[in-house]
């Protein structure tokens, strides 16, 4: 067996009859807000970017008012338990064309139903549960945050404490590596002793001589000369 229809749900209910946009374009902002908290639906309503949403706002704080003056509910346990658009009339204009022709214009309209209608024991308390819990971890939060900021301005006005000098870093001049290459290579060829010259110059001929030097003689070849 289905549930009850729609227009037959138990709930306050407020009706918007003959507003002046379609049913297809009001449907998709009530689908976003059906079978939730009064609250949260306030909030998705506000932020919502459809134009049909700023009507729809309106007649879920109409139900609500309703609720709160007629019935005697508390709105903070209200949710919305039913929406729905159908059509309304339709006005038909006319638009001149081009050779003698005429275009129809529809000019359509909706009616709109909000119905609220209490939480459920069970959920009420779920949903009491985790806004205390909520509420809890913000408090110890904020309370953590005051003590640390105490703290901290407790240990910058402490008497008898001398504050600790800044370390301060000597930078030398930067050297850049090219330079610093070029450096070493005028140090070598500096401290290199000349080809040739003092007590390590190499022998004619042996290791170290330039390319084309003469190299020694042996005695046979001495002999033959």
């Amino acid at each position: 067996m289905t549930g009850p229809k729609l227009n037959e749900r138990p709930g306050t209910r407020a009706v918007l009859r003959h507003f002046g946009t379609s049913a297809f374009k009001v449907r998709p902002v009530l689908d976003l807000i059906r079978d939730h908290g009064v609250a949260e639906a306030r909030d998705i309503l506000r932020f919502c970017e459809r134009d049909a949403a700023t009507a729809v706002g309106k007649l879920l704080a109409s139900a609500v008012a309703n609720a709160e003056n007629n019935d005697g509910m508390d709105p903070e346990e209200l949710f919305v338990s039913a929406c729905y658009a159908d059509e309304g009339t339709t006005a038909k204009r006319w638009r001149p064309r081009a050779r003698g022709r005429a275009t129809r214009i529809r000019k359509r309209s909706c009616h709109i139903t909000v119905i609220v209608s209490r939480l459920s024991d069970e959920k009420l308390a779920r949903a009491r549960a985790a806004q205390a819990a909520d509420t809890r971890t913000r408090r110890t939060q904020r309370v953590a945050a005051g003590r640390g900021g105490r703290a901290a301005r407790r240990d910058e006005q402490a008497p008898g404490t001398a504050p600790v000098p800044p370390t301060v870093v000597e930078e030398g001049p930067v050297v850049d590596e090219a330079e610093e290459t070029q450096m070493g290579q005028t140090e070598t060829e500096t401290t290199r002793p000349g080809m040739g010259q003092g007590p390590h110059a190499p022998e004619e001929g042996g290791v170290g001589a330039p390319p084309g030097a003469a190299e020694p003689q042996t005695e046979t070849e001495q002999e033959g000369k």
